[in-house]
């Protein structure tokens, strides 16, 4: 009898033990959400800085109130498309509440953030057109940008004088420049008016993903481009303005924002909301709570503020001189880089041994050498909750040698 021929499959078990080999099999924990910051993971009761939920609106009784009654009035189910019958009296008024919001003309609801930019940056750049892309741009601005068949230009993390030369010496007629505006691994954020200012002297499209920003910075939470007062009577048609709302504002889905001539076109061309099964209504009505909250509260970004700056006072002085640092950033983003994939796994695992819990981040979601705890702080968290995690660390972290050959304790 012949023996059957070799299969690609047979060799995943090998690839999976050299991922596992590397530190870079990723394992998934099964969660429970406790209240005040704490999750049950894997059936243990941990504190955890790893939520996006940044201004603890995840389970407020306000949009859980919200989406139940969002149930009984319209089911649990959109049922079609948007452009079929999936375009609820809530998602339309939704719609309205967040160009309003973020001081635009128009805005279109998505029921998730990654389908959005990897479907609306074909619907608007494709074959012979050119797209120039921040080198640290999220996966899904990369995938979106791969699947339009557009030429792509990368330039190195915010190095604008670099992206001015690409677009100088760019022929294509149509060009569209994509940037997180905040930096989902490193927490910084992008220079708006000078991606703007580019884009205006090249005749190109801004395409800017709000998804870490929304909510937390501008005035009352609208967002990085209030924050550089890009909105209302100064906005501008060539800055189309993304923003996700399953982060600060605790639900689910994401929304285009902009010129409304741009996002009638998007409604148009845009193939993950033409071809799939619009947000179910409940969520639009949790939204819509959201939202209020958001505007209201100004104490959830105060707290935020507040414990930024207790985490940071307290770990750059401890951590001089251990080799790890805490990068730059005034978002509740707090990364501390520590270097290889194995020590981000023991200071993970330490720092779940003391009630902690801090998923370690390896390449490729980062660059090789820049394995890192994304430190996520959120309006949840007390002052207390951020002092322990910080002097954790610091208890964990290697000893300061005055000679580099010595070994650390």
């Amino acid at each position: 009898m012949t023996e059957p021929a070799p299969s690609w499959l047979d060799e995943l078990p090998a690839h999976l033990q050299a991922l596992d080999a590397a530190h870079l099999l990723r394992r998934r924990r099964v969660v429970r959400p406790l209240g005040d910051g704490y999750l049950s993971v894997d059936g243990e009761r941990l504190l955890a800085f790893c939520s996006n939920d940044y201004l603890g609106l995840a389970g407020d009784p306000a949009l859980v109130a919200a989406a139940c009654e969002g149930a009984r009035h319209y089911g649990v189910g959109s049922g079609a498309s948007p452009m079929v019958s999936g375009h609820s009296v809530a998602n339309a008024a939704l719609e309205e509440e967040l160009a309003r919001f973020v001081g635009l003309p128009r805005a279109l609801y998505f029921y998730a953030g990654f389908a959005t930019n990897a479907s609306v940056i074909p619907a608007l750049v494709g074959e012979g057109d050119a797209l120039f892309s921040d080198a640290l741009n999220h996966a899904c601005l990369i995938d979106g940008a791969r699947l339009s068949k557009a030429t792509i230009h990368r330039f190195a993390h915010a190095d604008l004088d670099q992206l001015g030369r690409q677009l100088a010496a760019c022929t294509a007629r149509r060009k569209l420049v994509l940037s997180d505006a905040v930096f989902s691994m490193d927490g910084d954020v992008a220079d708006v008016p000078r991606l703007l200012h580019l884009c205006e002297q090249h005749d190109a499209l801004l395409l800017i993903d709000d998804a870490h920003g929304f909510g937390v910075l501008g005035p009352q939470g609208r967002g990085t481009l209030a924050q550089f007062g890009l909105v209302g009577a100064t906005a501008s048609r060539r800055v189309l303005y993304m923003a996700t709302l399953g982060k600060a504002l605790g639900v689910a889905g994401a929304f285009v924002a902009g010129d409304a001539t741009l996002v009638e076109w998007l409604l148009q061309k845009t193939r993950s909301y033409t071809f799939a099964t619009a947000a179910p209504a409940l969520l639009a009505e949790a939204l819509r709570a959201s939202l209020r909250c958001v505007e209201r509260d100004d104490w959830r970004r105060a707290r935020l503020a507040e414990l930024v700056g207790v985490l940071r006072q307290r770990l750059h002085a401890g951590l001089a001189g251990t080799g790890w640092r805490l990068l730059d950033s005034p978002t509740p983003i707090q990364p501390l880089i520590v270097g290889d994939n194995a020590t981000a796994l023991a200071l993970m695992d330490g720092l779940r041994q003391h009630g902690l819990w801090v998923p370690a981040i390896r390449p490729p979601t980062v660059p090789a050498g820049t394995a890192r705890l994304r430190i996520a702080l959120s309006a949840a968290h007390s002052v207390a909750d951020v002092e322990r995690l910080a002097d954790t660390i610091l208890a964990l972290s290697p000893r300061p040698s005055q000679n580099p050959q010595e070994p650390t304790a």
